[in-house]
């Protein structure tokens, strides 16, 4: 489930979920004496100082007009593909400014800072390795990386097998140098070679992995095997390296079951209390499927709302919950806010808005999003099933586009 989580829907779907919305939003409109608990609808503006889009190059990223311009380079698996696979916001700093953060798969770290946009490139961590999990210790980012069995073909080469140190897992990324350090390798976790942490659960406590070893068999053979463990560092975990840690974390085996009820799809009622009032109104009228983030936190939880007798198909979605705001954003580009940005007002009295972003073309999703100081970074891609083609992101100015219209 996780792994699938950004894959798009097809146009037919997409669109009829945004007529839906569209809808319920006129219907709201009408109803005068129930208009104030429906979120209002902003249209963001056409004027190229509100919004940019910016595509993912081989090297880096590049500003278009559009992301059906953006060059086609082909389709590769999501976990080969350049394009944005987790993203988050940071913890705020001293002075109440927020950092934002997103894994470039196969690039980099890209961090947001307001209206300024960095990527950290590192070919030695994410070169022909799939990066994911973005989650926070103490501010610090953190993530995950590894080789897929079914799609890299480097993982069948014997100089990566035979060579235990190539198997990372844990990396965290310094800010101040924009460097990214290996944490914790595989190797200091299974005793068994050729292994891959294909994903993890972290719950603020304990980690719980998933181990995928391939071993030949005397024939020449390749055998598949799937392992489960569970650790609690003895130290921050920040100050370990793989040098360090077979003394500083203590190993538990686990089972496939405590593993899969740790990432199991929650029912939308259990989610946060925050994200079922701001989409009420809504939620009860479209079926989707939301992964929850804090910021600057732990592992994400994925909700499901059902809607019993609907034939739409789900829609994907993800969400943040910050001190001062919470928001989510549809693959269909629709954003619904509330709450203060820093050194803003809190908008309509703490009543939600939603915010339709640019339409994408049949086949384009919005995946995932960060907010830094009152600029909005909505990730976006192509894509077909498990394939991606083009992806990058677009920047909105939300002093222009929210704050300059609502009170």
């Amino acid at each position: 489930m996780k792994k699938i989580f950004n894959v798009g829907k097809s146009g037919f779907v997409i669109t009829a979920a945004l007529l839906c919305l569209t809808s319920l939003l006129l219907c709201s409109c009408k109803k005068k004496d129930k208009s104030k608990d429906k979120p209002e609808i902003v249209e963001i503006g056409t004027q190229k100082t509100d919004h940019a889009w910016y595509y993912f190059t081989q090297d880096g990223f590049a500003q278009i007009d559009s992301p059906r311009n953006a060059p086609f380079a082909g389709s590769f698996p999501y976990t080969e593909a350049i394009r944005i696979s987790s993203a988050n916001n940071g913890a705020a700093d001293a002075d109440g400014k927020v950092k934002a953060y997103a894994l470039a798969n196969r690039l980099g770290v890209i961090c947001f800072e307001g209206d300024k946009i960095s990527l950290a490139k590192d070919i030695n961590i994410f070169a022909n390795r799939t990066a994911g999990n973005l989650v926070f210790i103490d501010g610090t980012p953190l993530f995950s990386v590894y080789k897929s069995v079914f799609f890299n073909d480097t993982v069948s080469l014997a100089s990566y097998k035979n060579d235990s140190g190539s198997h990372l897992f844990l990396v965290q990324f310094d800010d101040a140098s924009k460097i990214s350090y290996p944490v914790i390798n595989c190797t200091n976790l299974t005793d068994k070679k050729n292994s891959e942490i294909t994903d993890y659960y972290w719950d603020g406590n304990e980690w719980f992995c998933s181990i995928k070893s391939v071993q030949d068999d005397n024939a020449g053979a390749s055998k598949t095997e799937f392992s489960y463990i569970k650790f609690r560092p003895a130290s921050p975990i920040v100050s370990i390296s793989p040098v360090s840690a077979d003394d500083l974390i203590n190993v538990e085996e686990s089972s496939v079951k405590e593993f899969r009820d740790m990432m199991s799809v929650k029912p939308y009622s259990q989610a946060p209390e925050r994200i079922r009032t701001m989409l009420q109104g809504f939620d009860n009228t479209i079926p989707f499927l939301m992964e929850v983030k804090s910021a600057a936190g732990s592992s994400p939880r994925i909700y499901e709302n059902e809607i019993a007798g609907s034939f739409e198909e789900e829609l994907n979605a993800k969400a943040i919950i910050s001190q001062s705001w919470s928001a989510a954003l549809f693959e269909d580009g629709t954003l619904f806010i509330e709450g203060a940005l820093p050194g803003k007002h809190i908008l309509r009295g703490g009543k939600p808005v939603a915010i339709r972003l640019p339409k994408l073309d049949v086949g384009y999703v919005y995946s995932d999003f960060v907010i830094s100081g009152t600029t909005l970074y909505a990730a976006w891609e192509q894509s077909d099933f498990y394939k991606v083609s083009r992806s990058g992101f677009l920047s909105v100015d939300l002093n222009a586009t929210l704050y300059s219209k609502i009170r």
